[in-house]
């Protein structure tokens, strides 16, 4: 064997996406970093060689895409790959090699592929190497560091360095959470692999091997939860863990899991009436050997997480990522229990006992989950962090992961850059962490853009146009190409009103004096629809409280179809100036409250899911409703919020739709200033989550082609020319400096809306 020594700053372990961003965040940051992967391709579970793909908040929450890197990533993967989305099986190496290309694109990245870590070198509280092995070349590579970040989801560096870790249940006493067991326990979640066909166009016969599990019971299937609905693949139910431990037994659940993936196949192909004759034309064309792995070793941090602090969005001084999947607690053993997970097994009701304690979020995620309790220089990202195993099935999803690696290598680079341990950045030093991932495209439910160094933040802004929001109607159009839902996370549309339902609408401007709601009344006799208008602190304000509520009232709806009533708002109510507020309409089901043609952006619809509690409605939906007069949503001041998507307010600026092309965003100063650096946020991808976007995508709202100008003895003087752009967070550096007193950015397309927008400006 060779011996290879190299020094670094910041050494990555585990090349999912969670290792994969925060190499990239902490290079990014300055630090000299190194990244290990023991497998040929990065991504993880997401590869090529795995095939889950990346959830996150959007699966439930409109506008709760994660961004940053990873959403650099998953854009770039729209806009060039040919391959739909679909779930589980169908990732292709097209994902791959964009994360290859961007890693390898990272200046101060060095990148180890097939390299396992075999051990570590520890003194005391210090971690000093890892070493490990490259398995293909005869080498072994001691790797020296001042950080280090474990990204092997198997806690593998920690568990080496001595730190306490935790695998299993914990029992209710300790936490009280709603989803814990009694006593605690050894109950994991478990691995899965997946598989793929292909449509051949004529019959394609398949025999099932000896040595593979036969599956003749359709109950199995059908009345347990593992329902067989695409022949294509897509089957994250084929699990298995407990009784295994999915470390140690980790070939032997490989095993057991191709034997169960090809009996489930021929059930499907040779044996299910349902799906026989569908299935007659389809060839097995893939089947994955790398086991996806949900859950192994917790390491435990300065702070460990449990299911409360999702439940309650518990607001956290540090946090630097937000979650906002659902308490997602496989069943025990997966193919070997006696029902699938549990959602699935009472068919993804939206509103049942379960569905109703299991959905969580937006919340934050602190920091100080991510730093380990026991070596001074170790931080953890991804599905081993510091978190009970109910907490763990909300945040172990893989966009959650990736927000926090994202956040673990820009401590990392800071702890590196002040010379201090990773656990006083928590203490210290968070804020500069949050500022600097906001900076980044990232962001936070809790903390908004205070850059000191931003010079946007000290001038006025001002627009070529501003549109308003009046509202939207079933014939009205959006511009949504190739934005379709994901299938399981899409509640029916179902337009009567079966439960309560709201519509947010943004403030500012002229007070509202009216609401109308689109309804239809299909009986033969005048109907009578409770209304509720109550203000709401942002988008993911989902509770029904009395104290929340501004006025209240009752409707009448005459019987016909598609009939605009409108709600007068008396001039004695305190309505808001400025952010959201929510129009509920109580349950008839005789009553069909009608959805806008249109998206309009920011302006979200939910209903009761039980009683106090509403969820997302449909897959992010607007609602057809009319506001007299139109509110000023869209204001150019919008850009300097803070924020870089709807929440407490549209914080978008939104040109008039009406206005052509150009359409221009200016900022200006009392006095020059030095210009190095102009920063950019645009809106899209941000809606609904990667698996609504069809390929080759472009978000129609993302700005295509704009210049940057400055204002020169009255002229205006273009510093940078931007065509053809398709990604949300855009920064220029200029190729030298210049001093000015007003600058505009002036956008000439977009990729299909007609309107230009903008979230968030930044000028350094």
């Amino acid at each position: 064997m060779k011996k290879i020594f190299e020094q670094h700053d910041v050494v990555v372990c585990g090349g999912g996406l969670a290792g994969v961003c925060a190499a990239i965040a902490a290079a990014r940051g300055g630090a000299k970093t190194a990244l290990v992967q023991d497998r040929p391709v990065l991504g993880g579970n997401s590869s090529s060689e795995i095939r889950v793909t990346a959830h996150g908040a959007a699966a439930f929450h409109a506008y709760g895409r994660e961004t940053g890197i990873l959403s650099e990533l998953l854009i770039e993967e729209r806009a060039v790959n040919h391959e739909a989305i679909f779930e589980n099986g169908w990732t292709n190496s097209v994902w791959d090699m964009v994360i290859y290309d961007l890693v390898q694109r990272t200046e101060g990245l060095t990148l180890h592929l097939n390299t396992a870590v075999l051990g570590v070198v520890a003194e005391g509280r210090e971690l000093k190497s890892v070493e490990c092995r490259i398995g293909n070349a005869e080498v072994d590579l001691s790797l020296s560091a001042k950080v280090f970040i474990d990204c092997t989801g198997d806690g593998l560096v920690a568990a080496e360095a001595g730190c306490e870790w935790r695998m299993g249940s914990e029992s209710k006493a300790e936490f009280n959470e709603p989803h814990a067991p009694s006593e605690a326990n050894g109950d994991i979640m478990g691995s899965s692999i997946h598989f793929k066909t292909r449509d051949m166009g004529r019959p394609a016969p398949f025999k099932l091997p000896t040595w593979a599990i036969e599956h003749t019971d359709g109950r199995y299937f059908y009345d347990q939860g593992r329902l067989p609905k695409e022949i294509r693949g897509g089957y994250w139910w084929i699990e298995i863990g407990v009784p295994y431990d999915t470390i140690h037994q980790a070939e032997t659940i490989r095993h057991e899991l191709t034997r169960h993936t090809l009996g489930v196949w021929d059930w499907i192909k040779n044996k299910d009436p349902k799906t026989m004759k569908l299935a007659e034309n389809y060839a097995l064309d893939w089947i994955g050997q790398v086991p996806g792995k949900r859950e192994s070793r917790r390491v435990m941090g300065l702070y460990l997480m449990n299911e409360w602090d999702a439940i309650r969005n518990t607001v956290h001084k540090d946090e630097i990522a937000f979650g906002g999947w659902f308490v997602d607690i496989h069943t025990p053993g997966g193919l070997l229990a006696a029902t699938s997970e549990p959602a699935s097994a009472e068919g993804y009701s939206e509103t049942s006992e379960y569905a109703t304690r299991s959905y969580v979020g937006p919340y934050g995620i602190p920091l100080r989950m991510l730093v380990s309790k026991d070596i001074d220089n170790l931080m953890m990202a991804g599905r081993n962090v510091s978190a009970t195993h109910c907490a763990l099935a909300t945040v172990r999803v893989m966009a959650t992961t990736a927000l926090m690696g994202q956040a673990a290598g820009v401590t990392a680079a800071l702890a590196v850059e002040q010379q201090v341990a990773v656990a006083e950045v928590c203490t210290e030093d968070y804020r500069i962490v949050q500022q600097r991932l906001l900076r980044q495209g990232c962001f936070l439910p809790n903390v908004r853009n205070e850059d000191t160094a931003d010079k946007a933040r000290m001038a006025t802004v001002s627009a070529s146009s501003e549109a308003r929001f009046a509202g939207a109607g079933p014939e009205s159009i959006g511009a949504h190409d190739g934005l379709s839902f994901w299938r399981d996370q899409a509640v029916p549309l179902r337009e009567e009103l079966l439960q309560r339902r709201g519509q947010w609408v943004a403030m500012g401007g002229e007070r509202p004096k009216s609401v109308s709601f689109c309804l239809s009344n299909r009986t033969t006799v005048a109907q009578k629809v409770g209304t509720r208008t109550l203000a709401v602190e942002h988008v993911w304000d989902y509770r029904i409280q009395e104290s929340m509520e501004l006025l209240s009232g009752e409707l009448t709806v005459p019987p016909g179809e598609h009939q605009w009533i409108e709600w007068r708002l008396p001039a004695h109510i305190a309505l808001p100036a400025h952010g959201y507020v929510r129009f509920d309409l109580l349950a008839n089901p005789d009553v069909f409250w009608h959805v806008a043609g249109a998206i309009e952006p920011g302006h979200v619809s939910a209903f009761e899911m039980s009683p106090a509690k509403m969820r997302r409605y449909s897959s992010g939906v607007t609602l057809a409703i009319k506001v007299d007069p139109p509110q000023e949503s869209y204001s150019s001041s919008n850009v300097l919020s803070g924020h870089t998507r709807p929440y407490a307010g549209t914080n978008l600026w939104r040109s008039d739709p009406e206005q052509s092309m150009p359409q221009w965003l200016k900022l200006t100063w009392n006095k020059a200033h030095i210009i190095s650096q102009v920063e950019l946020t645009f809106p899209g991808h941000l809606l609904r989550e990667y698996h609504a976007y069809a390929p080759f995508y472009r978000d129609p709202q993302c700005v295509r082609d704009y210049d940057i100008q400055i204002e020169t003895n009255g002229l205006w003087l273009t510093v940078f020319e931007v065509r053809e752009n398709y990604q949300r967070h855009r920064q220029h550096t200029l190729i030298a400096p210049v001093e000015a007193e007003r600058l505009r950015i002036l956008i000439l397309a977009t990729s299909g809306d007609p309107s230009a927008a903008i979230y968030e400006i930044r000028v350094y």
